[in-house]
């Protein structure tokens, strides 16, 4: 599903499958980049690489495990415990609550599926981390850089955004994040 070239997209393309031999867990590697009215932003943090979990996509059913499946979906700011968009705690420890963080919207019966940061193989399950390079399993998700990327995705998304809802848990008119491919683990 290729982006619409309106208003601010971020679009993520899948395209593989990591497994951790040491412990089987799986998590699914692709790239994001930001754009505006169809137009790739290069600004710091506004493509990448990003990794959910593992394959292959569903929306149903509620906490099944797996990605969202590939579509289209509608931001909001996010209003939760851990993460939100407005009010995020500035402080680079991953143990300081609330961080920085997006929900998407319409993804059937999933909730909380969210744009945040990550640490580790793979932080959540549904959710997107952006990070900067994740070659292979061996590969672990750095917070900080992590973290850096959700912001630099919130600050850009404030910019062009004209009535950027200033309390969490609001849709963001004219912002989506676009979903493309379905990638399965290789034979190995």
């Amino acid at each position: 599903m290729p982006i619409t070239g309106t208003g601010w997209e971020l679009h993520v393309i899948r395209h593989s499958e990591q497994r951790r031999p040491s412990n089987g867990k799986r998590r699914t590697v692709g790239t994001y980049q930001v754009y505006h009215d169809g137009k790739a932003q290069d600004g710091t943090g506004l493509s990448g690489t990003i990794a959910e979990t593992r394959g292959p996509g569903a929306n149903a059913p509620e906490n099944n495990n797996r990605r969202i499946e590939a579509g289209r979906y509608p931001l909001y700011t996010q209003d939760g415990a851990k993460y939100v968009t407005n009010g995020y705690k500035d402080s680079e420890s991953p143990s300081v609550k609330p961080k920085p963080g997006l929900e998407l919207k319409d993804t059937g019966e999933r909730t909380e599926i969210l744009i945040h940061p990550g640490i580790g193989f793979v932080a959540s399950v549904g959710c997107f981390n952006p990070c900067t390079s994740l070659p292979d399993d061996q590969e672990m998700i750095d917070y900080l850089p992590s973290r850096r990327r959700v912001i630099a995705i919130i600050d850009d998304l404030r910019k062009f955004i004209k009535g950027f809802p200033d309390k969490n848990g609001r849709r963001i008119e004219g912002a989506f994040v676009v979903v493309d491919g379905e990638p399965e683990l290789p034979d190995q």
